[in-house]
């Protein structure tokens, strides 16, 4: 019952209305302690598996997540193919990804040295900056 109020609370605090099927969402990703990288595809396909539960469109899940990603609750993630992921751990860390497996694998931010970035177009401050480096087999 305590976690259904903190999703709750969580879900208010930042200014969304905690629905039935995001608080059944927001449930699935942060009740969790490891960190989830996810697609929404993939998340549509966990959530969805369990027998006895009304299902929830893609279009809800897609729309929740990006509502969670706007909000601050997760972190979207671009890998070269394209394809978007989404990470739970939204401090600033970087990602090995696998592109046999499609998998993202958390790098600790500490572990990667840049010695020098590109001046930011006029009129902008670089934010952060995140690696993602993608592994072949061998």
């Amino acid at each position: 019952m305590k976690q259904n109020n903190d999703i709750v609370n969580k879900l208010r605090s930042s200014s969304l209305r905690p629905t039935k099927q995001r608080i059944r969402i927001a449930k699935y990703l942060f009740g969790r302690t490891k960190t989830f990288h996810f697609t929404v595809e993939k998340l549509n396909r966990v959530i969805n598996q369990k027998k006895g539960l009304k299902k929830i469109s893609l279009a809800t899940i897609y729309n929740t997540t990006q509502a969670f990603e706007k909000a601050g609750h997760l972190k979207e993630i671009l890998t070269n193919n394209n394809t978007c992921y989404y990470d739970t751990n939204t401090t600033s860390h970087h990602h090995f990804y696998d592109n046999e497996t499609s998998e993202l694998t958390d790098i600790k931010y500490q572990k990667i040295q840049l010695s020098k970035l590109p001046n930011p177009p006029k009129g902008k401050k670089i934010k952060g900056c995140e690696v993602v480096i993608t592994l072949a087999k061998q």
